[in-house]
């Protein structure tokens, strides 16, 4: 969520299976380093897929079951960070809620919860969904609706410490991030959707859910990072995560 409400166009996050048949043959056909990055064996969780509402539930990657669908024990379903998201003078205190998780697919979704944006409406709710930057998604947005370029892209990623280290090959169109979920950092972009409880809502006066996040997840720490962008925005507004501690009161299973 953000200042200054323009047109809201509802687009999904999904590459083309084109688009995906492309970047995994990247990916196997050449192996490439991970950049000042030690690659780490992390915990693997195992959930049921659950089809977007943007996919259909005929898509190959929600047939096989036994893909791990999380490597971290932050980035799961169920998840719940608290921060702030800073624009300008102004702080506003954002809950994030994540409702599934899917490494296998590179797609996440949840509830991003904003308080303060308005007067009229102390607390606002979105539906997001997100790409994982990996063999099926690049750094680059490549697409046009969500007014993104080239230059754009590059300019907010670089933002991010951890990302500088790839910068020189990230922005070679021919370049694969793969092995991303054994990483410190997963970086992804969260577009968000709707408003919740009423997705039919379109305006909202004095606040956009236009844009989308530049996200970058550490998975050591649970710590998220995001930049938010639109052109009608301004710029560069921060978010800052951190994870809540469920004290591992996590349970998922697989019924077959």
């Amino acid at each position: 969520g953000s200042f200054i409400m323009p047109a809201v166009t509802l687009t999904d996050v999904h590459a083309s299976d084109d688009d995906f048949a492309y970047r995994k043959k990247l990916c196997s056909s050449s192996a490439h380093d991970i950049s000042n990055e030690e690659e780490h064996s992390y915990a693997v969780i195992t959930s049921p897929a659950i089809p977007s509402p943007l996919e259909s539930t005929s898509d190959a990657i929600h047939i096989d079951r036994q893909i791990a669908t999380s490597s971290s024990s932050f980035l799961r379903s169920g998840s719940k960070f608290i921060g702030t998201q800073q624009s300008g003078r102004s702080t506003y205190e954002v809950h994030v809620e994540l409702k599934h998780v899917d490494m296998s697919a590179s797609f996440i979704c949840g509830y991003l919860h904003i308080q303060g944006l308005t007067e009229d409406h102390p607390t606002l709710t979105t539906y997001f969904e997100g790409q994982m930057i990996g063999p099926k998604y690049s750094f680059l947005t490549r697409r046009r609706e969500w007014g993104a370029t080239e230059k754009t892209d590059i300019l907010h990623w670089a933002r991010f410490p951890s990302w500088r280290p790839l910068a020189k090959q990230a922005k070679r169109a021919d370049y694969c991030h793969s092995n991303f979920e054994k990483r410190d950092h997963i970086f992804m972009r969260w577009k968000e959707c709707f408003l919740v409880p009423d997705h039919r809502v379109r305006n909202i006066t004095g606040a956009s859910f236009a844009g989308f996040y530049y996200i970058c997840f550490n998975q050591l720490t649970g710590s998220i990072s995001g930049l938010y962008y639109h052109q009608s925005s301004e710029k560069y507004q921060q978010l800052e995560l951190s994870h809540v501690d469920d004290r591992g009161g996590y349970y998922d299973y697989e019924f077959r």
